[in-house]
């Protein structure tokens, strides 16, 4: 059985009528008589058995029932415009929102997502930073790229490189450290996984200290407080090459220590798109082209 004809001129006339509340302004949006409007959204009125509007000396006012059925004609053109905005060159471009625990997106992810998009113009890719805490479902993420030891509840994980942790500081404070045990001269800048700064100095075979410093829940605002020479931050070395090119940051000491590595993640529950198909693709063949030197 045939759908009936959705009769989207009425519609688009009762959606410009409720938004001014003025037929005549309608009529001036939609290029149209003011005649046209009215017939428009009467014949949508008797379609529907119901009044949308009463009919005020200044204007118009809706009804119930076309209060009710406002937010709906207004979420499907909405839906409809947002669709026709993902076109491009005749091709429906496919949106990609990634979650990105922030040091891996300064550190590592930024400076290639123009190579990205070169190789994928088809693909509108959001990136939403965050701490490492993330709700996939919650947030409506399509896949994240985590810091930890790959063992999510209901998380399919895919490793994408060791990030060892090893001291950085800025050079000035780097110049009074000699040994490990200088270190408790010196502010220790913590994340809030708290023991790894004990896990650093046992690899080091130095007592662990009494801490003293600020707790931070950004690896890069940790690294940008070293750098100012706040103190000594334990950090995922590869994700700071630029500033330790740049001897924005020096590493005191070659003992790094494993306390997780990246991981692209994404639900069980949620199938992987050709989009998310094509990120993971990418992601993993440039994470492969670092590690070789090509």
């Amino acid at each position: 059985m045939d759908r009936p004809q959705l009769p989207l001129n009425a519609l688009r006339a009762f959606e410009a009528a409720a938004r001014h509340l003025n037929i005549t302004r309608a009529a001036m949006e939609l290029c149209v008589g003011q005649a046209a409007v009215s017939h428009q959204i009467k014949a949508l009125e008797t379609r529907l058995g119901a009044q949308l509007f009463r009919r005020l000396p200044r204007g118009l006012a809706l009804t119930d029932e076309g209060a009710a059925l406002l937010p709906l004609v207004r979420d499907a053109f909405d839906r409809i415009g947002a669709t026709l905005d993902r076109f491009m060159d005749g091709r429906l471009r496919e949106v990609l929102t990634v979650g990105v625990v922030g040091t891996f997106a300064v550190g590592w992810l930024l400076p290639r997502l123009p190579d990205f998009a070169a190789a994928h113009p088809g693909i509108d890719l959001r990136v939403l930073t965050n701490n490492n805490r993330v709700d996939l479902a919650g947030e409506g993420l399509d896949c994240a790229i985590r810091f930890g030891d790959g063992s999510w509840h209901g998380v399919a994980a895919a490793e994408l490189m060791p990030a060892p942790l090893s001291p950085l500081c800025g050079p000035a404070l780097a110049a009074r450290l000699s040994r490990p045990a200088d270190l408790a001269h010196v502010p220790l800048l913590r994340s809030y996984r708290t023991e790894e700064w004990s896990r650093w100095f046992a690899a080091a075979g130095t007592p662990a200290l009494t801490f003293r410093g600020p707790v931070f829940d950004s690896s890069p605002l940790m690294a940008s407080a070293a750098a100012a020479g706040h103190g000594v931050a334990l950090l995922p070395v590869r994700m700071f090459s630029a500033d330790l090119v740049a001897e924005r940051l020096v590493q005191p000491f070659p003992i790094a220590i494993d306390a997780g590595r990246y991981w692209l993640t994404r639900l069980f529950s949620r199938p992987e798109t050709p989009a998310m198909a094509a990120f993971r693709r990418w992601i993993e063949t440039a994470v492969a082209t670092d590690e070789s030197g090509h």
